[in-house]
């Protein structure tokens, strides 16, 4: 957590995580990112433009290959431009490779972070955005170097592999947090399964 933000903190944080939104203290904190896919190399300028007309917005382009990333999530097997797929022999991302790749897509994110609160409002949403920059890059690089592992899945296997991660991290969040009252693995799973 920044130094900066601990002045947030309060005896009711803890309370107000549990809760959600339900944080009295951020009654005007939003945090929204809608997607859009198409198979081209980032050239559409327009794909939101029905959604937000009238909305000031800052492009950011996002290169999977050469932008840099934190150190502490580098890891040499998610290194676009020494990884190549042993299913698809896609990769080895060399410089300039959205103008060559070819099959190529392109994931738009228009993110809309919002913080009305006096004096906090732009340090918390240029760090939320940062935040949000950070793991859409270690998302999508993970996605492109994972390929070899999702690329023969049906939609059922995604969906079943999708049911099980949720489960997975239900349990581990429900026993990460300190609690005297934390619910057996199988109250998390039968929670887990109606909420899919």
């Amino acid at each position: 957590m920044p130094l900066w933000s601990k002045c947030l903190k309060t005896t009711n944080s803890k309370r107000a995580q549990e809760l959600g939104a339900g944080c009295s203290f951020l009654p005007k904190f939003f945090i929204h990112i809608e997607t859009k896919y198409e198979d081209n190399n980032g050239s559409n300028d327009n794909i939101f433009d029905s959604e937000a007309k009238d909305i000031e917005r800052d492009v950011c382009f996002i290169d999977i290959a050469y932008d840099e990333i934190p150190d502490r999530y580098y890891k040499d097997s998610e290194d676009l431009r020494y990884f190549k797929s042993e299913k698809t022999q896609r990769g080895m991302l060399k410089e300039g490779w959205r103008e060559t790749q070819k099959p190529i897509m392109c994931s738009y994110k228009l993110v809309t972070v919002k913080f009305e609160v006096w004096g906090l409002q732009t340090r918390v949403e240029q760090f939320v955005l940062k935040v949000i920059r950070d793991i859409l890059m270690i998302g999508h690089r993970q996605a492109f170097a994972w390929v070899d592992e999702w690329y023969d899945m049906t939609m059922d296997d995604v969906r079943n592999y999708e049911k099980n991660m949720h489960e997975q991290t239900n349990i581990k969040v429900w026993f990460d947090q300190p609690s005297t009252n934390s619910p057996s693995a199988d109250e998390i799973q039968s929670d887990g399964n109606a909420s899919t």
